[in-house]
């Protein structure tokens, strides 16, 4: 028998450790063909949600999958991430967390039209990188913080950066 991943128990424990401690957890995803979110929010194959009990409806974080319905802009959308597409999940308050890797694969017509739209940035060093966020609901105040970037460099592996 196959050992099972210890992935979903960790962005479980995680997304419990955020709710515990009154801080709004968030998830960093891969999105691909599998992923079923509102593609209007994704940004170089990625985007990140809002998994707050406040921010979801009916989520269930399973060993397979993360579902649950959001709001966007007012409209109730399902959201379909499968697990292995999860690249970190954190605290929007203070960036703790944690990163995973991932399996990147996009069609190549996909890549192809997107690297035509979106040209590489010039890059003179790690800070210059413009950071990739995407909130879950567009239903909430305004003057709320933005949640902390995630980074990416080439085929390194994600990591977290805290911004204060």
């Amino acid at each position: 028998m196959p050992e099972t991943s210890t992935k979903p128990y960790l962005i479980r424990a995680i997304y419990e450790w955020c709710t515990d401690n009154g801080f709004t957890p968030y998830i960093a995803v891969f999105v691909d063909a599998n992923t079923s979110v509102p593609r209007e929010f994704v940004k170089n194959n990625e985007i990140v949600l809002n998994v707050s009990f406040d921010a979801t409806s009916g989520l269930d974080m399973g060993n397979e999958w993360i579902s649950f319905s959001a709001r966007f802009g007012g409209i109730s959308r399902k959201i379909d991430v499968p697990i292995e597409n999860v690249l970190a999940i954190y605290a929007r308050e203070n960036g703790q967390g944690m990163a995973f890797p991932v399996e990147r694969s996009v069609p190549e017509t996909q890549a192809a039209t997107e690297r035509e739209n979106n040209p590489p940035p010039k890059l003179a060093s790690v800070e210059s990188e413009a950071p990739v966020t995407a909130p879950a609901s567009q239903d909430h105040d305004d003057d709320e913080p933005t949640p902390p970037p995630i980074s990416r460099i080439g085929a390194r592996k994600p990591s977290l950066k805290v911004v204060k």
